[in-house]
């Protein structure tokens, strides 16, 4: 097989699959026969789309990490933790495995989601020689760890929904929880947008074959 048979893709050969329900489509058609979506070869804005929903998710991670998350009232003695400051606690409490699992869901996966995502954007917006196998790796990677990243937010949710039942304690969430909330929906919504198509037509094609 010759170097430019290797570099066919289906759009030179007038086919593109349907977003919605995935049948490959004639890009002539304009319309999935299945399902009446609209069929495009590649989707050059959705490069901005995600930019612009990655950034803001970065913006809003300051907030969410620097405002209380939860705001407990014991006796009338009302305490207030931020992400950290909760992690701090349970470690001082020697809960050590559950300070693990929201450290990793709360703070090491958006933070490495928001960098992933920028490396990805990255490397199609300005041809970074990156292998594209890996980067598309990394991305299923990105997309499969998002859904954790809602842990602590169905922990705050479940304690207080337990506590609220006594008398002599009250939780409550704080500011940060939208902001963190927001983070998590605005990071999954930049890989979701993202048309991964375009990683394969603006990467050099000695990284990888297609």
């Amino acid at each position: 097989m010759t170097d430019k048979a290797k570099q066919v893709q289906g759009k030179d050969n007038g086919l593109a699959p349907c977003k919605t329900c995935l049948k490959l489509c004639k890009i002539e058609d304009r319309q999935c026969q299945r399902c009446g979506t609209t069929i495009s070869a590649r989707d050059y804005t959705s490069v901005q789309k995600s930019w612009a929903l990655l950034i803001t998710a970065a913006i809003l991670l300051i907030p969410a990490n620097v405002y209380p998350i939860t705001i407990m009232t014991s006796q009338g003695t009302m305490r207030q933790d931020t992400i950290f400051s909760g992690i701090t606690h349970l470690v001082e409490l020697e809960l050590m495995p559950i300070a693990i699992i929201l450290f990793t869901a709360s703070i090491l996966v958006p933070m490495l989601k928001i960098v992933g995502l920028s490396i990805y954007l990255c490397a199609i917006s300005f041809r970074m020689p990156i292998s594209k196998k890996n980067l598309m790796s990394g991305f299923h990677i990105i997309e499969w760890i998002g859904r954790w990243s809602m842990l602590d937010l169905f922990v705050i949710s479940i304690t207080a929904a337990l506590v609220n039942m006594g008398q002599l304690l009250d939780a409550k969430p704080a500011p940060a929880a939208t902001a963190f909330a927001l983070v998590i929906l605005l990071t999954q919504l930049a890989a979701k947008v993202l048309d991964t198509r375009l990683l394969w037509d603006r990467l050099e094609l000695d990284n990888d074959t297609n």
